[in-house]
C-alpha cells in the first residue's frame, strides 16, 4: 500500500548515506560486500519512505550465518532516537513458531503426544465436547477463535497473584469459555488464543514453567542476549510503537503482551531474531525428522491442502520456503527463510501498519542484483 501523506522529518532521515545508524561493533560483524550492503540500504529505506515508517531493522542470512545487520530510521520519532542493532521490537506473532518448536521438542522427547487430546495435559482447559490435540493447535485448525472472528468468552474469577496471566494456565481464563468456530481438523483458522493453550500444553508436558523451558532449550543454547518477555515495565532499549490514522503517524501507548506467551508476548534485537532464524536453517533445536514434520503442510480431515505446516507457513518444492508474520498495534515483523538454500531474512518494524513482507521482498531482490 502507498501513502500519500509524508512526514518531513523521515524524508530527511532517508536521504542520509546508506549503513545509518548501525553501532560500530555490528558493523565489524557485517560479511556482506559494500555493494551488496549498499543495494539492501537503499531497497529498505525506498520502502520505508513508501510506507511512511518510523524504524526498521533487518537482518540478512547466507550459507547459514548472520551476514548483515542494520537499523534504519527512529526507535522514538519525538525524542529522535535512532534505531541500532540493539533496538528491542516486539516479535508479536513471530512468537508463535518459538511456541512451536520448544512443543516439538518435548515430542521428540515423548512427553508430548501430537495427536492426544490436550486436556490430558490440561484439565483445566474446559471440555469442548469434542477432541483437540497439540496438532490441531500447531497447525490452527482447533476452532479456537481468534481475536474478532467468533465469541470470545472469558473465565470471569477472582485473583489473589498481582500478574495472575504470568502462568498460562491461568492465562486460558480470558478465552476458555468460548465456543469452538467448527469442529477440529475441519477447517484451517489462525488463532492465538490457541498458542496460549499450547503454551500451557507445553508448561505442563515439560513439568516446568514455560518461561523457564524457553531459557533452558532455546534461549541459553542459541545465547540470545535480548530475548525476553513483552511486560509492563518498558525499557531505554525498547522501540517505541507507532500507527497511521486519519494520514497522522502517532505513537501507540505501551501495552504489555506477557499475557499471550508462546501467542505474541516475545521480543529482541534484531540480532536475536536473525540468531533465531540460523537456528531454524542450521537444525540446531531439532532432529531432522522434528523438522520435516513441522515443514509438512497440515491437510484439514477431508484432505485439502494447507499453507501450515506445525507452528510455520510453508511452501514446498525444491526450493523450500517457511515463513512466519507478525502484527500488533506497535509493532510488525517478518521471518522467512530458505533452508535449503541456507538463506534467509528477517525484518522488524516498531509501525503496526508496516508492510514488512514488501521490505523482505525487496532485500532479496537487491541480494539477486548483479
Amino acid at each position: 500500500m502507498r501513502y500519500t501523506v509524508r512526514l518531513p522529518l523521515w524524508v530527511a532521515l532517508l536521504s542520509l548515506a546508506p549503513a545509518v545508524h548501525a553501532d560500530d561493533t555490528t558493523a565489524k560483524k557485517n560479511a556482506l560486500s559494500t555493494t551488496k550492503a549498499e543495494a539492501v540500504d537503499k531497497a529498505v529505506k525506498a520502502e520505508m519512505e513508501k510506507q511512511e515508517l518510523v524504524g526498521v531493522a533487518v537482518g540478512v542470512i547466507q550459507d547459514g550465518k548472520v551476514v548483515y545487520l542494520q537499523g534504519y530510521g527512529l526507535a522514538d520519532k519525538e525524542k529522535k532516537t535512532p534505531v541500532t542493532t540493539k533496538s528491542v521490537f516486539n516479535w508479536a506473532s513471530n512468537s508463535k513458531p518459538f511456541a512451536a518448536v520448544l512443543a516439538m521438542q518435548l515430542v521428540e522427547k515423548k512427553q508430548l503426544g501430537l495427536d492426544a487430546d490436550v486436556r490430558k495435559y490440561v484439565p483445566e482447559f474446559p471440555d469442548k465436547k469434542v477432541k483437540i490435540t497439540t496438532r490441531h493447535l500447531l497447525d490452527h485448525q482447533s476452532g479456537i477463535p481468534h481475536y474478532d472472528n467468533g465469541k470470545v468468552i472469558p473465565i470471569q474469577r477472582k485473583y489473589t497473584q498481582s500478574d495472575p496471566f504470568a502462568d498460562p494456565v491461568v492465562a486460558l481464563d480470558k478465552f476458555a469459555d468460548s465456543p469452538l468456530l467448527f469442529t477440529p481438523g475441519e477447517k484451517t483458522s489462525y488463532s492465538t488464543y490457541a498458542y496460549i493453550l499450547l503454551s500451557a500444553v507445553v508448561q505442563k508436558a515439560g513439568d516446568s514453567p514455560f518461561a523457564k523451558q524457553i531459557d533452558k532449550r532455546i534461549v541459553g543454547p542459541l545465547k540470545l542476549t535480548s530475548f525476553e518477555y513483552d511486560t509492563p515495565a518498558g525499557k531505554p532499549t525498547w522501540v517505541t510503537g507507532y500507527e497511521k490514522k486519519g494520514g497522522k503517524v502517532t505513537a501507540v501507548a505501551d501495552v504489555a503482551h506477557d499475557w499471550k506467551h508462546g501467542g505474541g508476548a516475545f521480543k529482541s534485537d534484531v540480532g536475536d531474531f536473525a540468531r533465531w532464524a540460523v537456528a531454524l536453517i542450521n537444525r540446531e533445536l531439532v532432529s531432522e525428522a522434528t523438522e520435516k514434520a513441522m515443514w509438512e503442510p497440515q491437510p484439514t480431515t477431508d484432505g485439502k491442502p494447507s499453507t501450515y505446516g506445525l507452528g510455520f507457513v510453508v511452501e514446498g518444492g525444491d526450493r523450500l520456503k517457511v515463513s512466519h508474520n507478525g502484527k500488533q498495534e506497535e509493532t510488525t515483523t517478518r521471518l522467512v527463510i530458505y533452508p535449503k538454500q541456507k538463506s534467509g531474512v528477517v525484518v522488524m518494524c516498531n509501525c503496526g501498519f508496516g508492510d514488512v513482507g514488501k521490505i523482505s521482498t525487496a532485500v532479496f531482490a537487491a541480494l539477486a542484483e548483479k
